[in-house]
């Protein structure tokens, strides 16, 4: 005859909660790494991390006679639900003319997420050339359930690129994101399942040994 074990529901509450908290720790630790790497780009312009300026700093380019092509690529991570493209294959554009570009995005979920964009460009000596003034990569995007946004890009191509033996004679630019889920969002999404299987304690009567 079998012995009958009854669960203690709120030991069964207990080890839920520090399951969850391990997970949420290690996705935090993993998505820490994102923006430390980005920041560390952004500053040494390593791996074709393009760079940023303002309006007035922009007002102030020399428009060079050179005309460049910047094509436009668009990913999304694995773990990131979302459809995201450029509505453009590319743009002709003079050393230190100003472009608007767009690209778009949807959730393609029933639940609101966030999301960050990591940016490059290709030949990645070219980086430190290209400037953003305005870019949804300057901030998180919050998308709610089916939302379908427009996100636009207003840059140029520093003519002082034509100073540079290594990048003078680039004709053809890529310009590519990469959308992730932030860590923050990514951890809500965990959370509420775990928090809801949490409230059905086991029954003991189902509990055997």
């Amino acid at each position: 005859m079998s012995a009958r074990v009854i669960a203690d529901p709120r030991k069964n509450r207990r080890v839920g909660l520090l399951a969850a908290g391990g997970a949420v720790a290690m996705l935090g630790l993993g998505y820490a790494s994102v923006p430390l790497y980005r920041l560390f780009c952004q500053v040494t312009g390593y791996g074709g991390t393009t760079q940023r300026a303002d309006a007035v700093t922009a007002s102030g380019i020399k428009v060079a006679a050179k005309v460049v092509t910047v094509r436009f690529d668009a990913n999304v991570a694995k773990t990131l639900p979302w459809e995201f493209k450029p509505e453009q294959i590319k743009q002709d554009l003079k050393l230190g003319e100003r472009k608007i570009a767009t690209y778009r995005a949807r959730n393609l979920t029933g639940r609101t997420i966030t999301g960050t964009a990591m940016f490059n460009v290709s030949p990645e000596q070219a980086g430190k050339y290209f400037n953003k003034i305005q870019c949804f990569c300057f901030t998180e995007q919050k998308l709610l359930a089916g939302q379908d946004v427009r996100m636009p890009v207003i840059y140029y191509v520093d003519p002082a690129i034509l100073d540079d033996p290594a990048a003078k004679n680039i004709e053809e630019i890529t310009l590519s994101y990469t959308f992730t889920e932030t860590a923050e969002s990514a951890a809500a999404a965990l959370e509420k399942p775990i928090a809801l299987s949490m409230e059905k304690p086991l029954d003991p009567a189902r509990v055997r040994r």
